[in-house]
C-alpha cells in the first residue's frame, strides 16, 4: 500500500510542526513556515531543433527571506512538480540555518528530461527561463545554483542572461558557475565532500572506526560520487553503489576512483553498468547490503516503510534532498539507527555555493584547500551542535536540526516584527 505523505511538501510540512511542536512555537510561526513566501510558475517557450515550438513547465519558489536572500538550485527532471519545488525551497531554509549561512530557502525547476534535447535546446530553454523569472531573482534577492540535470555550464548560459536584461555584471546572482566566471573552487565537489565529513562523525559519536567500516551509496551523479570517493579517502571500505542501471557490489571495497573514471567515459552515459571492478545487481539491492552506514543520494522518497525494512545499517547519511519518509523515520528511530539528515548533511553545496557569493561580492578567491577547510569547521560545528542538542531534548537528530533552525529563523521573524 502506498505511504499518504509522499508528497515532499507535505512532508516538509509534518517536520516543521514537529519541530515547532518540540519548541513551544507560536501557531503563527507554524503558518508563517508552512507555506512559501512566493511561488512563480511560467510556461516557457523554446524553438527545436526541427523547428517545433515545444512549452516546458518551470516554477521558483522562495520560501522565506526572513534570514537573508533566497538560495537553492535549478533542477530539470522530468518528476519536478510544483509541491516539489515548494518543499525543495523550505528545506533550503532550514539547510542555511542550520549551517549558520545567511540566507533563505528557494529552489527552481522544469518539467523536462534533458536527456531527450540537444545541447543548443538546453541553452535556449536555460536562457528563457531566466528571462521569465528574472524579476524575481537578484544577488540580494534569490540566488540560483546547480540541481539535478544543471551543471556549471548552465549556469554560465543563465548567468549571462541575467547580466544581459540587467544592464550590468551581476555574476553573484548564480553560484556554481565555471571557474572561469567566478565560480568557486571546491564547489563541484562540496556536497559530496560535506556529505563524508558527516559519515566522519557520524561514525565517532557511534564508537565506530572509519578505517575499514563498510558503506553503500545509492545514487552515482555528483552528490555519491564524491560522498563516496571522500568517503574511500577517509579510510571506509565502499562495498556497493547504484544509480539507475545496476547495483554493483564488491565485498572488499569498490575501487570508486576507478569507478568515477569509467562514468565519465562519453560512451558508458554516466552509468556504472559494465564496471569490470563489481558484481552487478538490480538497482534496488543495494537496501540488501549488510553495512555500516547507507547513505541515500538519489532523489527523494528512496526510503519507504517498506525499503526500511531491507536496510541493515547503524547508520544513514541522507545525500538527497528528502530521501526517507516520515514512516521510514519513525521505524530507524524505533530500530535507533542514527540519522544524519538531509538539511545537515548535504548542506555542504549551500555552504560553498554562499562561499562563492561572498568571493563575487568581495571580488577575491581562496584555494581549493581553504575552501574545504572552512567548510569542514562548519559543518563539523553543526553536527556537533545538533547532536548535543539531540541528546538533550531527548529527539532525533532531524528534529534537533529542525529544532534549531526553526528558532533561529523564527528569531529574525521576531526582530522585524513579522510574528510575536
Amino acid at each position: 500500500m502506498a505511504e499518504k505523505t509522499l508528497n515532499p511538501f507535505e512532508i516538509v510540512q509534518s517536520q516543521i510542526k514537529e519541530a515547532c511542536d518540540a519548541l513551544g512555537e507560536t501557531q503563527e510561526v507554524y503558518e508563517m513556515l508552512k507555506q512559501p513566501k512566493s511561488c512563480m510558475e511560467v510556461a516557457i517557450p523554446v524553438r527545436m531543433d526541427n523547428g517545433e515550438l515545444k512549452i516546458f513547465e518551470g516554477f521558483r519558489s522562495l520560501h522565506s527571506d526572513a534570514v537573508g536572500p533566497g538560495k537553492g538550485g535549478i533542477r530539470y527532471h522530468q518528476n519536478v512538480s510544483r509541491d516539489e519545488v515548494k518543499a525543495l525551497s523550505a528545506w533550503m531554509t532550514f539547510k542555511c540555518s542550520v549551517a549558520g549561512i545567511p540566507y533563505g530557502g528557494g529552489k527552481g525547476g522544469i518539467i523536462v528530461d534533458p536527456r531527450e534535447m540537444s545541447k543548443g535546446e538546453i541553452e535556449r530553454m536555460s536562457r528563457k527561463f531566466v528571462e521569465l523569472i528574472y524579476p524575481v531573482i537578484g544577488e540580494k534577492v534569490d540566488i540560483p545554483a546547480p540541481d539535478v540535470n544543471t551543471t556549471p555550464e548552465i549556469m554560465g548560459w543563465m548567468v549571462d542572461e541575467f547580466c544581459k536584461l540587467e544592464g550590468e555584471q551581476r555574476i553573484g546572482v548564480f553560484t556554481g558557475k565555471p571557474l572561469a566566471i567566478g565560480g568557486s573552487l571546491a564547489r563541484f565537489e562540496a556536497t559530496g565532500y560535506g556529505v563524508a565529513l558527516m559519515m566522519k562523525e557520524a561514525f565517532r559519536v557511534k564508537n565506530i572506526d572509519m578505517k575499514g567500516a563498510t558503506v553503500s551509496v545509492q545514487g552515482f551523479g555528483n552528490v555519491g560520487r564524491f560522498a563516496a570517493l571522500y568517503a574511500q579517502e577517509m579510510g571506509a571500505k565502499v562495498i556497493a553503489v547504484s544509480d539507475v542501471s545496476c547495483a554493483l557490489v564488491n565485498e572488499d571495497g569498490i575501487d570508486i576512483a576507478a569507478l568515477y573514471e569509467y562514468v565519465n567515459i562519453p560512451e558508458n552515459k554516466n552509468m556504472i553498468k559494465g564496471f569490470e571492478g563489481a558484481r552487478e545487481y538490480d538497482r534496488d539491492s543495494i537496501y540488501d547490503m549488510k553495512v555500516d552506514l547507507f547513505a541515500p543520494c538519489a532523489l527523494e522518497n528512496s526510503i519507504t516503510s517498506e525499503t526500511v525494512k531491507r536496510l541493515d545499517a547503524k547508520i544513514v547519511v541522507e545525500g538527497a534532498n528528502g530521501p526517507t519518509t516520515p514512516e521510514a523515520d519513525k521505524v530507524l528511530q524505533e530500530r535507533e539507527i542514527l540519522l544524519v539528515p538531509d538539511i545537515l548533511s548535504n548542506g555542504g553545496g549551500v555552504m560553498v555555493s554562499y562561499f562563492e557569493w561572498v568571493q563575487n561580492l568581495q571580488g577575491y578567491y581562496w584555494s581549493f584547500e581553504e575552501v574545504q577547510e572552512k567548510q569542514e569547521v562548519k559543518m563539523v560545528n553543526a553536527f556537533n551542535d545538533i547532536y548535543k542538542l539531540m541528546e538533550e531534548r531527548n529527539v532525533t537528530m532531524r528534529v534537533a536540526a529542525f529544532m534549531m533552525a526553526i528558532k533561529r529563523v523564527a528569531d529574525a521573524m521576531r526582530c522585524k516584527g513579522w510574528v510575536k
